[in-house]
């Protein structure tokens, strides 16, 4: 049982480290939408961008998901109940999230997005619920 708590710790590190990208990238596409004509601003948010979906976000995203991945795997409790299936699928929009923040992360790069910083706001609002929607299933496993 304890390499299972290990697992699930590192899968909760994992989850949390994703999440801060999902929620801080979107925030710095509304900085820079409403800042695309300052050129010093652009040029150090476009590494920021960078780095943090590359470094923080790609990696922390396949460590959550082989890690759910694998607990779901060991675990007859975790794989049992459509809540799983109800989870997995959310998380599968999460990753489809994931990567169109990639290509409006490119876009931005090569100075292509016009969305407004209001879109932005908006969209930042996805991982929330999700979220809401992913630790309500884990803990009260309703079906």
């Amino acid at each position: 049982m304890d390499y299972f708590q290990g697992v699930l710790v590192f899968h909760i590190i994992s989850f949390i480290s994703w999440f801060a990208m999902l929620f801080y990238l979107p925030r710095l596409f509304v900085y820079h939408s409403e800042n695309r004509n300052n050129d010093g601003f652009t040029k150090v948010i476009k590494i920021m961008e960078f780095k943090l979906f590359s470094y923080i976000g790609v990696p922390a995203m396949w460590a959550t998901v082989l890690s759910g991945s694998y607990l779901a795997y060991i675990s007859e409790s975790f794989s049992t109940g459509g809540w799983i299936d109800l989870k997995i699928t959310l998380v599968i929009t999460l990753i489809i999230y994931q990567i169109y923040l990639g290509k409006v992360r490119k876009k931005f790069e090569e100075d292509n997005c016009f969305k407004s910083g209001k879109f932005f706001r908006v969209l930042n609002e996805y991982p929330t619920i999700i979220m809401i929607l992913i630790v309500y299933l884990v803990i009260f496993k309703p079906f």
